[in-house]
């Protein structure tokens, strides 16, 4: 099982330079990936708050090995052609080691409510479908017109192209829902969240039964969930996270390192 921290960009953790430091860390010490929590604002109260997308591309020019990416991105709050770009060029610098995260979002930070964004699942779960299927599009380098509930594209080309082909997109799971399932069978690999292993295993069933197999696919486990990584292993997971909470200071992340 590959081995990855997963760290919100906040507190001492906003600093970008800092989270430099952390990567080149981890990738000298053997590490797999560094995933960033995707979040313009934490007020509860107010703290700093750094880019995820920035400090990737810092992070991206300052290693060669680690597997990078933001955890998750809520299409509800991006435009897909900005995404699209930013994509295909962090996956450029990085030289094809981006995984992207993408999920409906949440409003426990106001960070849709306060800025006017679509509230109801509903349509942020209609949203966030098309926008998949309008980004995948843009990443392939061919003509796109599109024109959908919330996304237009009138007859345009992106270049260049990643140098993945496709970039791994990992959608992000609560629960038996069937929406993010049979989003998630669609992509690469399956986030997610506030799930234990007994909680995990029904979810890849399906998900298997959608895509007729699992090869190719990654499952990511969280250590803040509890059990041993051997037993997130026999459910499936392929990734293990190390995610410690907000707040952590960047002489604890570097600790954790060690371990």
């Amino acid at each position: 099982m590959k081995r990855a921290l997963f760290l919100p960009p906040f507190d001492e953790c906003a600093e970008p330079a800092a989270l430099i430091e952390i990567a080149q860390a981890a990738e000298a010490a053997g590490w797999d990936g560094l995933f960033l929590w995707d979040h313009v604002m934490r007020p509860d109260p107010p703290r700093p708050v750094a880019d995820p997308w920035i400090a990737l591309a810092g992070i991206a020019a300052s290693t060669t090995r680690i597997r990078l990416g933001p955890m998750v991105t809520p299409l509800v709050r991006r435009r897909p052609q900005k995404l699209a770009r930013e994509i295909a060029t962090l996956d450029r610098l990085s030289n094809g080691r981006l995984i992207v995260g993408f999920g409906l979002g949440v409003d426990t930070g106001r960070e849709l409510s306060a800025f006017g964004e679509i509230l109801a699942q509903s349509d942020r779960a209609r949203l966030l479908d098309e926008g998949l299927g309008l980004i995948a599009e843009l990443l392939s380098g061919e003509l796109v017109h599109h024109e959908g509930e919330f996304f237009r594209a009138t007859d345009v080309q992106f270049l260049p192209s990643p140098v993945q082909s496709p970039v791994p997109f990992w959608i992000a799971a609560r629960t038996m829902n069937p929406g993010p399932l049979r989003r998630a069978a669609g992509a690469q690999g399956l986030f997610p969240i506030e799930l234990t292993p007994g909680e995990l295993a029904p979810l890849i069933d399906v998900i298997c039964q959608h895509r007729g197999g699992l090869d190719g696919f990654d499952v990511v486990a969280l250590a803040s969930q509890g059990s041993s990584m051997e037993q997130w292993a026999q459910v499936g997971a392929t990734w293990w996270c190390e995610d410690p909470q907000p707040g952590v200071t960047v002489a604890e992340v570097m600790a954790l390192l060690s371990r």
